[in-house]
This record gives C-alpha cells, structure tokens and sequence, in this order.
C-alpha cells in the first residue's frame, strides 16, 4: 500500500475509494523532521548549472523542420487539378481531427437580442447579445448600411488582443468602413476580452488580467478534458456566421470573414473551418508555424491547435480548404510574424489555385508598417471584398468617427457576467464532473493501459552511448563528489543525470551497490542535490543504495533560455513556449518526460542496479508518476513523491491553479486521473509527501 504526509481533501480521498484512502496515513515516511539544511555557500550564491539551454529548441526545429519538408514533398507532386482537389478535402478532414476531433458542438438556440442601436450618417449599430452555447453570452456589434435596397454583403469581424474588444480603434475602424461601404458587419468580443471577461473581480476587472493571460488560464485548464481554445473561439465565430445569415439584410451567397492579429487567426482559423464563405482576409497573423518556432514567437494557447503539426497541417492550409475561394493574405513588412513565411505562404497556396484554374483569387498585400489592422491593410481588404461582391471598385478607406467605448457597450453594466453569463471555467468544471462519472474508478490494469496509450514508446531504439560529463567542483553535495552522465532517451535529447561519490570520480558509474536511488528533480537536480531536505533523507534512509538525481528535458541543466530573458517561469514563457507545441505535435511535455524517467531507469539496469527506488519532487513526480505506471519491470521497489499534484481533476474544476502546461496531460481525464495511477503504483510501495492540490498553497 502506499501512505501519504499530508491530509488530502475528503473529495480526492473519495476518488481513491474507502480501502485505499485508509492507506493515506499522515505517518512520517522518511523520519527527519525537515529543515533548512542548505550547505555552506562559501558567501556566495551557487548559480544553478543549465548547461544545454538550447537543447528543447534544436530539438522541436529539428522536428518540425522535418515535418516541413515532408509537407513540402507533397505539396510538390501535385501536378493535377484532380491532385489539388484531394489536397483540399485532405486539409479540411486534418483541420476538422485537429479543431472537433469527435463532432462539432450542438447548433444550440442563439437565443439573439438587441440592447440598443445607435443611428449614424449612413448606418446603424445595434447592439447585439447571443447564446453560441447555452448560457455562454457572446457581445457583438452590427454594422447596417442605411439608405440601401436589396440585401447586401455581409462580414464576420474577429478582434485581435484588445482589451476594449470590438471597441478598439482599429476594429471599429474595419466594422464602420465595411458599413460605409456597403457591407452588414456583425464584429464580437473574444473570449477574455471587452465585455466577455471570465475571471470577474468585484469591480467587473480581470483577476489574471485581460486577453492573453484569460486565454491561457482557461485554454490550458481545458485540455486536461479534451477541449481546446481555438475550437471554442471558432465556434463562436460560427454562431456570429450564423446570426448575420439570420439577418434579412444579408445576401447568404457574399458573405465574408477577416480580423487582425488574433482575429487574424480566428480568420484564418474559420476559413478552415466553415464553407459558407464566400472571402476572407486574415491580417497579421498568416506565416507559418516553423517560422514561429524558429524566430522563438510564442503563441496564445488558440493559436497553437492540437495535434496540428502531427497532422501536418501549416497556416496556409486553412486558407487551402477554402480554395479556390478568394481570399487575401494580410501581412506586414515590419511585424513579428515573420513576413517571408507570409510570402512563401502566399506562393504555394498560388501553385494550388493555379491547379485548381482560379490562379488571380488568392492574394497577397505587405503593408510597411508594424503589427496592426492599420488603413493600408483595411483599404486593401476594401479593394478585395469590393472586387468579389461586384460593390464598387473603390479601395479608399470612408470617413471614419470612432466611437468612445462606453457607446457600444450591448450588456447594462459592461460585462456578461454581471448578467449571469456561464464562464468557461464552469464549462471544464463540468466536463471533468461528467469525465470522472463516466470513467468511474479504473482498476490497476486499466490504467498501466491508458498510461501506455498516454506515454508512447520511445523514438529512435538505437541511440548513441551516455556521455561522461566534466565535473564542477565546489557544489556542495552530500557526500561531496558527484559525476554527471548525458544520457540519450530520444534523439537530440539527454535526461542530465548526476551520481553521488564520496571521493573524486569522473569516469563510467561503477556497479558498487545492488539499489539504487533515482530522484527526478522539480526544477534542478543541481540545486535540489544541494537544498532539498528529501534528498538528504533518503541517502540516510538507505546508506548502502547509489543515489542518482536527474534532470529531464527542460528542467535543470535544459532550461531552455530562448523567447526573450528569464521568461522560463512565466505564463507566457519558454517553457509554455514548448509545451503548446509538443501539444501541437501530439507528443505533450508530459508524457516526452515520462520517457526520459523510462530511459535513465533502462541505464541504470544496464549498469547493474538490481533493485531501484525512484523518488521525485513537485514538477518531476508527474513524468515519475506515469513512468512508474509504465515500467515494467520487477526491480522497481519503492516509489516516493514529494508535492505531487493531488489529481487533475482538482486543476480542471479550479478557478485558481498555478501547476503550468508542460505539467498537462492532454484529454487525460477521459481516461484515468492521478489517484488512478497512485492506486496502481501502491503496491510498489508508494509514498505521498505533502501532495499539492491546484496551487502550492492546497
């Protein structure tokens, strides 16, 4: 059995079951009391050692790029226009596995009403509220042409990362010159932005704060139910196509879709996604993945879709499954979206529609300036919708009065929620409620199973022989002396592992003792070694076992130090930076580390270690947790985890939790939960030390 050093909550004990909750004892496992036993600093601070910082990032390159000239191979022997049609049905089946894996959400009743209008010289604003799922308020404003028979164009707008919104200048800007020129435009706020706030403080404020920080709050809380950001903002792009195809004004066969920025990618995003196009114009956001990865451009969590780049999908290939509809590629000269990806984008998707014999409908404008829907990029997405709706042909931007934001406000006191709008958070509460009824309490076999489908095998069966690396002295490690061992778990990556001596060794690990201890580190195995009370107690619980400490891939000695300075711990940093793409190449951080954990307890069985016990602190006990589910051998004897997460279940229905995305298992909770696995390993002798719950305060 296995027992615990902390109470947990009754609703996790509960998960457990009565028998194996009874294990959950809050007996001392490793006896010290702990202290703070740092050694001796000779005055100075110890700089924790990150000698391969570059690692993750050659790393996921090399992937992608590999991935990139597979893509490339193909789009190359499409010589036919019969070739470019499959291209084409083949890209929206990726899109729709990538985005609705399942099926699309129910077409729920929008439920639409008008809150106010505002008459203007030549159109109108109405206020609008509508329902894309039930109880989920989405505020938009409708631009209407007056003075104008028969029905006319229509546009979707997608807003970027404003915090007013709809509101923001350079959105009302589009929305109003549309209306001017004829268009009905219907723009909405984002989720997380103007007035669909999810994290309401009591003055209507963002607790986590506006836009991107929203968005990865709740987008990396949902992929532990298989959600994801990007399809619950598409989808409300799709209800808003649904409500101005609703509208008598609109003529459903011109209809259009375009946004700058974020609302590029939604642009881009919905040109996939939905055939009732007739146009888009994504602004500021078409490059490529590669370029982004490359350049080291973080993402919001939206514009990184699941499962995107295994499935071989690029930017470009969204505005592929509308081929051979027109659309426009938006981009600037000076803009953090690389340019030359625009451009690259723009000839491949140009070969397509030359296949496809409509060669002048996909376009491509670079404005001169900086990121931004300013007036050169809006007067050439004018001149296109003008030249495909047959308006005049007139690009020159109208007159424009823009609006103070308290004018387009739909909802009486500035946001939803004040009306009772349901959050998303609710909405992953919910599903992992609904996850754990369904997938009940799996017994230990049914969950060695779903961890094994989680964590896949290894690549690359054949890897180069460890490295021995060169010491530094002066640490401070117990015992004094310690060798480092680059060991190869896939290729391009090495799990840093350290073995304690008590006198100099810098050669191979000998075969000195039958049991060994393997610590997966928390953040660094360097610092851990010298501060962490665990290590200490376990080498004096077993003084005759060899004690090992490990950094796995993008702790430690691989933090990474690209997407600007010191940005590791940040929510918007290096290492989300690559979680969101091992989720974009279906290889989540989690399970990459599991496989690390796997291929350091391979080496030490080859050096002759008959018995381990592999041990494991805060970020290190998940990849620990699932490698010790998987492992199959017998050997394995103890496993002891310190501040490990109590379930994900606790993160998925939690408004506030600090654990990040590369400690996030994607869909996890259809299958098992983590009181599953602890289960499973309690007969491996499993010890819990103080296990964390959704933040590091419970």
């Amino acid at each position: 059995m296995f027992s615990t050093e902390s109470q947990m909550t009754r609703r996790s004990l509960g998960r457990l079951g009565a028998a194996t909750a009874m294990a959950w004892t809050v007996a001392r496992a490793l006896a010290p009391a702990e202290a703070a036993a740092s050694p001796a600093q000779s005055g100075q601070e110890r700089a924790i050692l990150n000698r391969f910082p570059r690692m993750l990032q050659d790393y996921y390159v090399s992937r992608v790029r590999a991935l990139d000239a597979a893509r490339n191979r193909a789009i190359r022997a499409l010589s036919t226009r019969a070739d470019a049609e499959r291209y084409v049905s083949s890209v929206r089946e990726r899109i729709r596995a990538s985005f609705f894996p399942e099926s699309t959400p129910p077409r729920t009743p929008l439920n639409p009403r008008v809150t106010g209008t505002l008459e203007r010289d030549g159109y109108r604003v109405e206020k609008v509220i509508f329902e894309s799922r039930p109880g989920f308020l989405v505020t938009g404003n409708l631009y209407v042409p007056t003075g104008r028979s028969g029905t006319l164009p229509g546009v979707v707008g997608t807003c970027g990362h404003s915090v007013e919104g709809k509101a923001a200048e350079a959105y009302q800007s589009f929305a109003q010159g549309l209306a001017r020129l004829g268009y009905v435009c219907f723009i909405f706020d984002p989720i997380g932005q103007g007035e669909r706030l999810q994290y309401l403080d009591d003055a209507l404020g963002s607790t986590v704060g506006v836009g991107v920080r929203e968005h990865l709050k709740a987008g990396n809380q949902q992929v532990l139910v298989g959600e994801n950001l990007a399809a619950w903002r598409a989808w409300d792009g799709i209800r808003a196509l649904d409500y101005l195809l609703s509208r008598p004004e609109v003529d459903p066969d011109r209809v259009g879709v375009t946004g700058n920025s974020g609302g590029g990618t939604m642009t881009t995003w919905l040109c996939g996604l939905e055939d009732r196009w007739a146009m888009g114009a994504p602004s500021c956001f078409v490059t490529s993945f590669r370029r982004n990865l490359e350049n080291e451009l973080p993402a919001d969590i939206e514009q990184c879709p699941p499962r995107a780049l295994e499935l071989g999908l690029e930017h470009e290939d969204f505005l592929a499954a509308m081929a051979p509809k027109p659309v426009i590629i938006l981009a600037k000269e000076r803009d953090y979206f690389d340019v030359r990806g625009s451009i690259l984008a723009h000839r491949r998707l140009k070969r397509l529609y030359t296949l496809l014999g409509r060669p002048d409908d996909i376009g491509l404008f670079v404005g001169p300036t900086e990121h931004g829907y300013s007036q050169e990029n809006r007067e050439a997405m004018y001149g296109w919708f003008n030249r495909v709706t047959g308006l005049a042909d007139v690009s020159a931007e109208p007159e424009l009065t823009i609006e103070p934001i308290e004018a387009l406000r739909c909802s009486p006191e500035g946001q939803v929620g004040a009306m009772g709008s349901k959050s998303i958070v609710a909405f992953t509460r919910e599903r992992s409620q609904e996850l754990a009824r369904e997938r009940g309490e799996p017994d230990p076999q049914a969950t060695r199973e779903a961890v094994a489908s989680l964590v896949p095998e290894p690549e690359g069966r054949r890897l180069p022989p460890y490295r021995i690396l060169r010491p530094v002295s002066g640490r401070g490690y117990p015992n004094g002396n310690a060798g480092v061992y680059a060991v190869p778990t896939e290729p391009g990556i090495e799990a840093i592992v350290y073995r304690l001596y008590d006198r100099p060794h810098q050669s191979r690990p000998p075969a000195d003792a039958t049991r060994a201890i393997l610590y997966v580190s928390d953040t660094s195995a360097d610092e851990e070694l010298r501060e962490e009370p665990l290590v200490r107690q376990l080498i004096e619980a077993e003084p005759d076992s060899a004690f090992y400490a490990c950094d796995v891939r993008g702790i430690g000695e691989s933090r990474p130090n690209t997407c600007g300075l010191d940005s590791y711990f940040t929510p918007y940093g290096n290492d989300y930076f690559y979680a969101a793409h091992g989720i974009m190449l279906g290889r989540p951080v989690p399970a990459q580390r599991a496989i690390d954990v796997l291929r350091v307890l391979e080496w030490l069985r080859s050096i002759g270690h008959a018995e381990i016990h592999l041990a494991a602190r805060g970020w290190g006990a998940i990849p620990a947790t699932l490698a010790a589910v998987r492992d199959e051998g017998d050997d394995l004897k103890a496993v002891t985890l310190k501040h490990a997460l109590t379930s994900y279940s606790n993160i998925a229905e939690s408004e506030r939790y600090d654990w990040p995305l590369s400690a996030l298992l994607p869909d996890v909770l259809r299958r098992i939960d983590l009181p599953d696995c602890y289960r499973a390993l309690g007969a491996k002798g499993l010890r819990l030390i103080e296990p964390r719950g959704a933040t590091a305060e419970g």
